[in-house]
Formats: C-alpha cells, structure tokens, sequence
C-alpha cells in the first residue's frame, strides 16, 4: 500500500469536516478502520474520504445511523470500494431516497396551503379542510404524510 493513500486523522478530519472526536466515533462504531503506525497513530485510507463522507450525506437525508451502518457494512474492509461497491448502496437505497423526496416535494406544495393536520387556524385551511375531512382521515398532517 502507498503512503500517499494514507491519511492522519486530521487531515482526514480537515478533508471531510468532520471533528477528529467524530471520526474515532465512527471508527469505534467499526464504520471506518485506521491502520496503526509503529508509533501508533491511526492512519486511514484515502478512500474513507468517501465513507465519511456518505455518513455526512446519509444523515442529511435523515437515515439512521443503525441503516448507515447496515449499508457500509456491505462495502470491503481493507480496500478502496470499487464503482460496482457504490453502485449497490445506490441501488439499495434508491427506493427510500426516492420516498423521501417525494415527501419533500409533497411538503414543500402544501406548506403554504393546507397540510391536512385539522387545525383550521387559516382562512386557506377552512377552505382545503371544510368541515376538518382531514381530521376524519386519521391523525396528523394527513395531506402531506397521507
């Protein structure tokens, strides 16, 4: 393995934005590995850039770190994933990421008007909600979350 492929914690830690106590976090979580040196310093793939990286981005979407996990565990220990490696957490995660969009696009249409939650607090609500049919649909914002 080259040096120049491996990385000190805090260069991974300015690569990535992530605070070096997040990496050992990840690390003890067993999400990253570092190799250790003869002075036992950690030191990390250049490629678990991308792993951190995909942590970061995970969460942005609102996924668990118990679904985070589950994901990476797929991917090889010891070595840069390959495309096909990405390629299958793609597709593995294509159904949910595209459920979550839809929401986004779902809520973003009804903020304005009326979410369906039977508060009937706008005039708009009144108008989208009459009678509160929503509220007999079931509890919570039924236009957006259905």
């Amino acid at each position: 393995m080259n040096r120049d492929d491996l990385l000190p914690i805090g260069e991974l830690a300015r690569r990535t934005g992530l605070a070096v106590s997040a990496i050992r976090y990840y690390e003890d979580k067993g999400l990253v590995q570092a190799l250790r040196t003869s002075g036992n310093q950690r030191r990390f793939l250049r490629s678990d850039i991308r792993r951190l990286s995909f942590i970061l981005i995970a969460q942005k979407l609102g996924l668990g770190l118990v679904q985070i996990e589950a994901e990476l565990a797929k991917l090889p220990q010891g070595r840069t994933p390959t495309v096909s490696d990405w390629q299958r957490i793609s597709r593995s995660l294509r159904t949910e990421i595209d459920t979550r969009i839809q929401l986004l696009n779902r809520t973003r249409t009804k903020l304005d008007d009326c979410i369906g939650c039977g508060c009937l607090s706008l005039q708009r609500c009144q108008l989208y909600n009459r009678d509160d049919r929503a509220g007999a649909a079931g509890p919570g914002p039924r236009y957006v979350l259905g």
